[in-house]
C-alpha cells in the first residue's frame, strides 16, 4: 500500500513536472519582444520623423533586447505607411512612427465612402516621443518676413494672375491643409504640389520651384536660421526658443492653425495593453536619456515619453479640431 501510494506520488509530480516543461515554450513564445520590431515612417529618410525614429529605434533595441529596425514607407501623405501598420498583426513588432499629419490624414483621406483609417478603429496609441512645432517656410526670393507679409504678397500675384506654387507632404497632409486653410480665410490662390514628404519638398523649396511650404522645426531649424529659407510663422501656442524672432500662426491672424507637433510611436488595434505598457516604458527610458534630450533640443524638439492615454487626447482634439476644417474646405484625397 505504502509502495502504491508513493508511486502515485511520483506519477502526480511527473506529469506536473511535464506539463510545466511543456508550457515553456508556449510561455516563451508569447513573450515581448520575441522577434525584430519594424517601425515604419511613413515618409522619406531625412525628415524629422524619420531622423527621431532612428534615435528612438536606437536607445529602444538595448533597451527591449531586439533589434528595432526603421522602415520608410512613403506615399499618399502617410496614409501608406499607416495602412501597413492598421493591417499589421497586433502583436506589438510592428509600429507605426507618425506625426501631426497622423492626425490630418485620417479626417481626409476616404476610401469608399469612409474615413481611410480611424485612430478609433485602426490603431492603439501609444506614446509622443517628442513634441516638434511646425514651421511655416517661404523662399527668399519673396522677399516678405512672416505669414502676414506672405498673404500680402500672394494677394497681389492672385489679382495679377501669377499665383503662388506651395508644396505639401501629400494630399491629405497637413501642410496640405494649412495651404487650403491660408488660401480660404485670405481669399487668395496657391497652386498645391503634393511631394511624398518633407525631405523632397524642402528641396524644391530651396531650390525655388515651390515658394511656400512647411516642415518641422527640427529639420527646417537650420534653414530658417541661415537666411535660405525665411521662417514665416510658428504653428504652436508660443514662440519657439530657437528661433525667437519667428511669429506664432496666433500673431498672424491664423489662430485655426495652432496645432500641436509631434512624433509618436501607434501600433495596431487590437494590441494587448502589457505590450503597449512595454513599448511605451521603453519610449519613456529613451525620452529620458541625456543623449536624445540633447540630440533632440538641437534640433528644437522636446522629448516627451508620454503614455497611452495621453496621446490619444492629443489626437483625438486634433481631430476635432481639423474635422470642420476639412468640410468646410472640401479637402479630400484629391485635393
Amino acid at each position: 500500500m505504502l509502495n502504491q501510494t508513493r508511486r502515485l506520488i511520483i506519477t502526480g509530480v511527473t506529469a506536473l513536472a511535464t506539463s510545466m516543461v511543456l508550457a515553456l515554450p508556449s510561455y516563451a513564445q508569447n513573450a515581448f519582444p520575441s522577434q525584430p520590431i519594424r517601425v515604419i515612417v511613413p515618409f522619406p529618410a531625412g525628415g524629422t520623423t524619420d531622423v527621431a525614429a532612428r534615435v528612438f529605434a536606437e536607445h529602444m533595441q538595448e533597451d527591449l533586447g531586439q533589434p528595432v529596425v526603421v522602415e520608410n514607407r512613403a506615399g499618399g501623405g502617410g496614409s501608406v505607411g499607416a495602412d501597413v501598420v492598421a493591417r499589421a498583426d497586433p502583436d506589438g513588432h510592428t509600429l507605426l512612427f507618425h506625426n501631426i499629419t497622423f492626425s490630418a490624414t485620417t479626417t481626409v483621406m476616404t476610401h469608399e465612402g469612409r474615413e481611410l483609417h480611424s485612430i478609433e478603429d485602426d490603431f492603439e496609441p501609444v506614446s509622443i516621443a517628442v513634441n516638434v512645432p511646425m514651421l511655416l517656410l517661404a523662399h527668399p526670393s519673396l522677399e516678405v518676413a512672416n505669414l502676414e507679409e506672405f498673404v500680402a504678397l500672394a494677394r497681389e500675384r492672385t489679382e495679377a494672375g501669377d499665383p503662388i506654387f506651395y508644396g505639401s507632404t501629400g494630399p491629405g497632409s497637413i501642410i496640405n491643409l494649412v495651404g487650403e486653410v491660408i488660401k480660404s480665410q485670405a481669399e487668395i490662390e496657391m497652386d498645391h504640389i503634393p511631394f511624398p514628404g518633407a525631405a523632397p519638398m524642402v528641396q524644391d523649396l530651396l531650390a525655388g520651384r515651390v515658394q511656400f511650404g512647411g516642415d518641422q522645426l527640427a529639420t527646417s531649424l537650420e534653414h530658417a536660421r541661415s537666411g535660405r529659407l525665411i521662417g514665416l510663422a510658428v504653428m504652436a501656442g508660443e514662440r519657439s526658443p530657437a528661433l525667437p524672432d519667428v511669429p506664432t500662426v496666433g500673431e498672424m491672424g491664423f489662430e485655426s492653425l495652432n496645432l500641436r507637433g509631434f512624433n509618436g510611436f501607434i501600433a495596431p488595434a487590437g494590441t494587448p495593453r502589457e505590450v503597449i505598457d512595454r513599448i511605451q516604458q521603453s519610449v519613456a527610458s529613451a525620452a529620458a536619456d541625456p543623449a536624445v534630450i540633447a540630440r533632440m533640443e538641437a534640433m528644437g524638439a522636446e522629448t516627451s515619453g508620454s503614455t497611452p492615454e495621453e496621446f490619444r487626447e492629443v489626437l483625438t482634439e486634433q481631430v476635432a479640431q481639423m474635422r470642420p476644417l476639412v468640410e468646410e474646405l472640401g479637402i479630400g484625397s484629391g485635393q
